[in-house]
């Protein structure tokens, strides 16, 4: 984790292997592994309710964020593929102008316990950026990130995206420039006013 996430992004995916430990610092060993691969919305979408379908691999809309801020469905033809749980998925990153508010979806949706504000959970990730247009950095190379849900220790766009889900699941999150790093650059893989898009698979809570 390097570099996910934090206000700053304290951790924009960092904690060893991702940077997304401190809101300060995004910091973390994981590059981008793959080729194939932690702020609330200024607009208000519809909001939508977590509803894990029957078979996990069943793409569904993330609940509402805290504070019930709207967090919008991914269209499904701009997902991510599903992938398999336990293997490093492929992340795409959509063409044409990002979104101006949070978007999430369950590529896959897990069968334990879901994670809320407080919770501290063990996740691996893989995040791409908006104007790279490619994967920059993956804790699957490394170690699992880990930090606690509301805490400040990523990126708003975390905090807010991984409410809800469940042990097991894989959900993508598309996370605006104001959730993000907002007008900070964050070195050449993260331009000023970028959109990130992650791919975070949650392994265990507690």
């Amino acid at each position: 984790m390097s570099r996910l996430p934090v206000r700053p992004l304290l951790v924009v995916l960092s904690a060893s292997a991702f940077g997304l430990a401190a809101c300060s610092s995004p910091s973390g060993t994981p590059t981008a592994a793959t080729t194939t691969t932690a702020a609330p919305p200024t607009t208000t979408a519809a909001p939508t309710t977590t509803a894990p379908p029957a078979t996990p691999t069943t793409a569904t809309t993330a609940t509402p964020g805290p504070n019930n801020t709207a967090i919008a469905a991914i269209p499904r033809a701009l997902r991510s593929p599903a992938g398999t749980v336990k293997t490093a998925p492929t992340v795409t990153v959509p063409s044409g102008t990002p979104p101006k508010q949070l978007e999430s979806a369950d590529l896959i949706v897990g069968k334990g316990a879901a994670a809320g504000p407080g919770d501290t959970v063990t996740v691996q990730y893989v995040e791409a950026s908006h104007s790279s247009g490619k994967v920059i950095q993956s804790s699957w190379t490394g170690q699992p990130f880990q930090f606690t849900i509301g805490a400040n220790q990523v990126i708003k766009g975390w905090d807010m995206g991984l409410v809800g889900m469940r042990v097991g699941g894989r959900r993508e999150l598309i996370i605006p420039p104001s959730l993000g790093y907002g007008a900070s650059s964050q070195g050449p893989s993260i331009a000023a006013n970028d959109t990130l898009i992650f791919v975070v698979d949650l392994q265990k809570i507690g």
